[in-house]
């Protein structure tokens, strides 16, 4: 399986996501511009982290609109596996793939440290290689990570299972205080009805080597690399 780094002007985790993949998981891997028309030949897109477009507007408003999100759309909605990291989770809710929107942090600050993260699902093609209410060590650098659904999406999402992570304390509580950003229910990650796309605001690629402070983050990419070969 290949997996493909999408870049848009602005995109810093690209960077991130490509070493982990490349040098650390040893998968194959490529870069794709935001100005491709087509995904072909990829079995997972990353949208990573960083300020797309600067985030003029909003995050993710203006990538969403980059030629490569049509080819995007379309790799989800047959199925492809979709990972969007912090800015790429703004751009995919902009994209209409996850549900929610992204707001400024509560704080008005932007935010950039470890956060505890509690696993919620284990049956999506990211989390299999996790366990329930298992506690992740990853960082995040955001200022506008603050995820918000009306009430009625939230209870669909409860009820589908489609949070998938939640901000905890150290004994996975989710407490306000382990929150860093306000999102509602502590939410830090869904996925979509199929589970094929996920969105979290945290950072896994930048939790991938011990000097980094966390290897946390490998498992996540691990589960897309095993799912893909069970799949085939």
């Amino acid at each position: 399986m290949k997996f493909g780094v999408i870049t848009f002007p602005g995109s810093s985790g690209d960077l991130d996501a490509f070493h982990l993949i490349k040098d650390v998981l040893g998968a194959p891997v490529e870069y794709i511009w935001h100005e491709e028309r087509s995904v072909q030949g990829f079995g997972c897109l990353v949208l990573p982290g960083g300020f797309s477009y600067g985030n003029y507007l909003r995050g993710g408003a203006l990538a969403r609109y980059s030629p490569v999100m049509s080819a995007v759309i379309d790799f989800a909605h047959r199925g492809g596996l979709v990972l969007g990291i912090a800015n790429g989770f703004q751009v995919l809710t902009e994209a209409g793939l996850l549900p929610g929107a992204l707001y400024t942090n509560a704080d008005g600050r932007f935010r950039c440290q470890f956060t505890t993260l509690r696993v919620e699902q284990t049956d999506t093609p990211f989390t299999r290689n996790l366990d329930r209410n298992q506690l992740l060590s990853i960082p995040i650098a955001h200022g506008d990570g603050n995820y918000y659904v009306d009430p009625a999406t939230r209870q669909q999402l409860e009820e589908r299972g489609q949070i998938i992570f939640r901000y905890a304390d150290e004994k996975g509580q989710t407490t306000e205080e382990a929150n860093p950003n306000g999102s509602v229910g502590n939410i830090a990650g869904v996925c979509n009805e199929t589970r094929n796309v996920l969105g979290m605001m945290p950072h896994p690629e930048r939790a991938g080597e011990t000097v980094l402070g966390s290897t946390d983050g490998l498992a996540i990419f691990n589960s897309i690399i095993k799912y893909w070969e069970g799949s085939r």
